[in-house]
């Protein structure tokens, strides 16, 4: 019988399963698990790294639906996944923001396939694509520079910011970037351990600072979610009121091995947590 472990406060409570996906019906294993999403049907997108890079799809009792991209990735980093249900994946090693259909059939590039951009243009080595209700894509770029993209909804880019540094619209490693409701463009910045916030055209807005190298972000009616390094999920406000932490300054520290990577949650407000440091650490968050 497997232990039941509850994390969270409050209204933000939750059931730890280590085992989600990896049960009879699911996979054996999930290698590293770069990142995690989900679309309209609660069907869980896994976006897989090592062993074979690939798209691994769950419904949301963990039970394997289908597979798709082997051959096409070679550094799985990000994915978002549009209201309408069309993903933006975002590779590292083949330079690439691509769009796909869910059941993977291919629909739009940006970026030069395996050849990195020219200083401050798309992309090197790219982390994260958001794409906003009126269609402009924000992509934030990455471990190769310092730079954060805004493209409109035709496509072509409208404008990009950043450099390097430490200072207000500096990055050391812009990891991941979203359009929050009051229309600030959040980025992570992660090796400066803040999140930085933008209007769309790059001003500078504001900034939350002495986070524990914040990786991704998930915004859901006006609460934010946040996986950060050294073992941390925190869930707060759009004025950072935390509401809600758990691991390495929580209960139930074990729950993580390294570094959370990415983060989603569902229609049902249950959680799904990709690491990358160790394989196989993928785990679910089931809201009571």
């Amino acid at each position: 019988m497997e232990t039941r472990t509850i994390v969270g406060a409050g209204e933000f409570r939750y059931v730890v399963d280590k085992q989600w996906g990896r049960r009879a019906g699911g996979v054996p294993a999930f290698g590293t698990v770069s990142g995690v999403a989900c679309d309209s049907q609660d069907h869980v997108y896994v976006f897989n790294r090592v062993p074979n890079p690939r798209m691994i799809v769950l419904d949301r009792d963990g039970n394997l639906l289908r597979e798709w991209g082997l051959g096409y990735f070679k550094h799985p980093h990000g994915i978002f996944i549009t209201p309408s249900d069309e993903l933006y994946l975002t590779d590292r090693d083949t330079q690439m923001v691509t769009r796909w259909t869910c059941d993977g059939r291919f629909l739009q590039g940006w970026g030069t396939a395996n050849e990195p951009g020219a200083p401050d243009q798309p992309f090197n080595q790219p982390t994260h694509a958001f794409v906003t209700s009126d269609g402009e894509m924000f992509v934030s770029d990455g471990y190769g520079q310092f730079r954060v993209h805004r493209f409109g909804a035709d496509g072509q880019l409208k404008n990009s910011w950043g450099s390097k540094g430490t200072g207000p619209g500096q990055f050391a490693l812009p990891h991941d970037v979203w359009v929050d409701p009051r229309n600030r463009v959040l980025v992570c910045d992660r090796e400066n351990k803040r999140i930085q916030h933008f209007d769309r055209d790059g001003n500078y807005l504001g900034e939350w600072s002495d986070l524990k190298s914040p990786q991704q972000v998930y915004i859901k009616d006006d609460i934010i979610y946040l996986c950060e390094g050294r073992q941390q999920i925190t869930i707060m406000t759009l004025d950072a009121e935390v509401l809600a932490r758990w691991g390495s300054q929580g209960p139930a520290p074990d729950q993580f091995t390294n570094s959370p990577h990415s983060i989603w949650v569902d229609s049902r407000g249950d959680i799904y947590v990709g690491e990358v440091i160790v394989e196989n650490k993928l785990t679910k968050f089931i809201r009571q």
